[in-house]
């Protein structure tokens, strides 16, 4: 490719709503240019990078036996009331309706229309195992889009699902998706992680994302370092820092603790260390029939709570939210700050930690405005927990299954499997005649990567001051070759041709700057723009018998012979 037959136009200044390195770059870079809150017109270069993404994913998918199809944007709203989402979805799911009031969805993601097709096209145990995937757009109406592609309501995304006659086949086309992950994100050059994770909306039984490693990253990836380890921290099992509970050595007391509402305000006050303390949260759920329940959950002081845990608690999985103001006036007798599980106006279920069951001679809130409670005891001064569990957030130090102390990492999820059992196939009544010609419902398993979000998600990890820093395989152009004086040197213009000729026969994807511009509005655009290799073609250079070559990552110039070039320009690319 000439620049000069190209569509290059970058910008000195990021727009002021970029708030992230990859929003900021992409748009200088003239990859992308915003038409609306989360919606983006994929610009020649940024397009040039989401093609060579979907090329590795397709081609790792096709690889491991997927069948490659391609389902609508749009379905229908029949399909997403039957299995249960047409509510349960929530607010992202934009419904709309045609001239004839029939409701539709633009498509987050396509269980429903898989498993519809499923169920209308394999009959027989002989068609499975069988594993279908398509590239397509995607929409999700985000809230507050943010991000540039990091987060966009529009996006693209590969989307697989498997379907076998049994858990046993569902687990292997599980681990076949898996090692096929691997492999694509190592052919991408990102440095990521593999980690269990939880389900969430999809559902499913396994689960495990595929995470870029940056700190920019919304999600805190906890890890092993002594054995292979690794969770999302909504999934993280946080122990008991607590062997055992030691026996009680203070008398109950009701303390005077003016002003001082939050957990680390009265360890100031009285002096003790905030791991004495216990917070109280107030959860609420809400039956069918009856007034709501109110759940007064227990963590140490200096803990945060997992609500992703708490949700999968015996009474809150099908729901819960945080109490309002004027329930927990009912049922504590007094405003936030001061609650605690002792003397309630009202019975509450009461659920502790790991480690807070295990604590004694704890602080808690006395239920009294001003007051809390010092040297309580389980057992003594109240009664033992309804339920033990864990609630927290793991936090660095944590010892993990190596013994070592676990630490925790920023990453950003742009991949994610899960197995799905037959969470859709029921909901659908997607079956098949298995070997006795009895009917048996399919087991699923689904499998998404997020196409332009590994584009976001691979700037974040990979820029410094001057640009974006592309690795080799989804760089927008690998080289680019920069003659200086092109206008005015026959010499240059020659050398320059031949290395583009040359480069373009190893199947080199290589741009030559043929605009005539000065050098150093020319490098910084091609450094901005992020190309792996820089080769520059003078005069001056060429009178020595050497141009200069320059890795973007390395940053350093180095002159090697003419006659050398091609070869020295592989072989700095090989090392991109």
């Amino acid at each position: 490719m000439r620049a000069s037959r190209y569509h290059l136009n970058t910008l000195k200044e990021a727009p002021s709503d970029a708030e992230v390195a990859s929003h900021q770059l992409m748009t200088r870079a003239g990859m992308i240019r915003k038409l609306a809150g989360g919606i983006y017109t994929y610009m020649p270069l940024g397009l040039k990078v989401i093609r060579k993404v979907e090329a590795i994913v397709r081609e790792e998918m096709n690889g491991a036996g997927a069948v490659e199809l391609l389902m609508p944007v749009v379905q229908p709203a029949e399909l997403w009331k039957e299995s249960g989402r047409w509510e349960q979805y929530g607010a992202e799911l934009l419904r709309i309706k045609d001239r004839h009031d029939r409701d539709f969805v633009l498509q987050p993601t396509s269980e429903e229309v898989i498993t519809d097709i499923a169920r209308n096209e394999i009959h027989s145990w002989r068609q499975l195992p069988v594993n279908f995937y398509h590239i397509q757009t995607k929409f999700r109406d985000e809230r507050r889009p943010r991000f540039g592609l990091m987060r966009g309501r529009e996006f693209t995304m590969k989307d697989a699902y498997s379907f076998d006659r049994d858990d046993e086949g569902a687990q292997r086309s599980y681990d076949v998706m898996y090692d096929a992950y691997m492999r694509i994100f190592k052919r991408l050059g990102l440095e990521f992680r593999a980690v269990a994770a939880d389900t969430g909306s999809i559902g499913g039984d396994r689960s495990h994302e595929f995470q870029v490693i940056a700190d920019t990253g919304e999600d805190l990836l906890v890890y092993d370092p002594g054995s292979d380890y690794a969770a999302n921290i909504e999934l993280a099992h946080a122990p008991s820092l607590l062997a055992e509970r030691a026996a009680p050595a203070e008398s109950l007391a009701k303390t005077p603790t003016p002003g001082a509402a939050k957990c680390q305000a009265v360890a100031d006050l009285l002096g003790i260390p905030l791991a004495r303390t216990v917070k109280s949260l107030v959860l609420a759920t809400d039956p069918e029939d009856g007034p709501a329940q109110i759940w007064l959950l227990l963590l140490r002081g200096d803990h945060e709570l997992n609500e992703v845990k708490a949700g999968k608690l015996p009474g809150l999985k099908a729901g819960w939210r945080f109490a309002t103001e004027s329930e927990i006036v009912e049922h504590f007798g007094c405003k936030p700050g001061y609650l605690g599980p002792i003397g309630t106006a009202k019975p509450v279920r009461v659920v502790a930690d790991l480690t807070v069951a295990n604590m004694s001679d704890l602080v808690c809130g006395a239920n009294a405005e001003d007051f809390h409670y010092t040297g309580v005891n389980w057992g003594r001064d109240l009664p033992e927990p309804e339920l033990v569990a864990d609630l927290r957030n793991v936090v660095a130090g944590d010892i993990g299954p190596s013994g070592q102390g676990l630490a925790i990492q920023r990453g950003i999820e742009v991949g994610h499997v899960f197995f799905l059992g037959t969470k859709y196939s029921e909901a659908l009544n997607a079956t098949f005649l298995d070997e006795t010609g009895k009917p048996a419902l399919l087991r699923m398993g689904c499998y998404g990567i997020g196409i332009t979000r590994i584009v976001g998600a691979a700037i974040e990890q990979n820029h410094d001051a001057r640009g974006i820093i592309w690795p080799a395989a989804i760089a927008p152009f690998q080289v680019a070759i920069c003659p200086v004086g092109w206008g005015k040197s026959a010499t240059v213009r020659d050398e320059a041709e031949k290395l583009y000729a040359a480069l373009q026969e190893q199947g080199v994807d290589v741009i030559l700057d043929d605009r005539d511009q000065r050098p150093g509005v020319m490098f910084a655009e091609w450094e901005l723009i992020g190309v792996p290799v820089r080769v520059t073609v003078g005069e001056r250079g060429l009178a020595d018998g050497v141009v200069e070559l320059q890795s973007r990552r390395q940053g350093e110039n180095v002159k090697v012979a003419v006659g050398d070039a091609l070869a020295q320009t592989l072989a700095a690319l090989a090392q991109a």
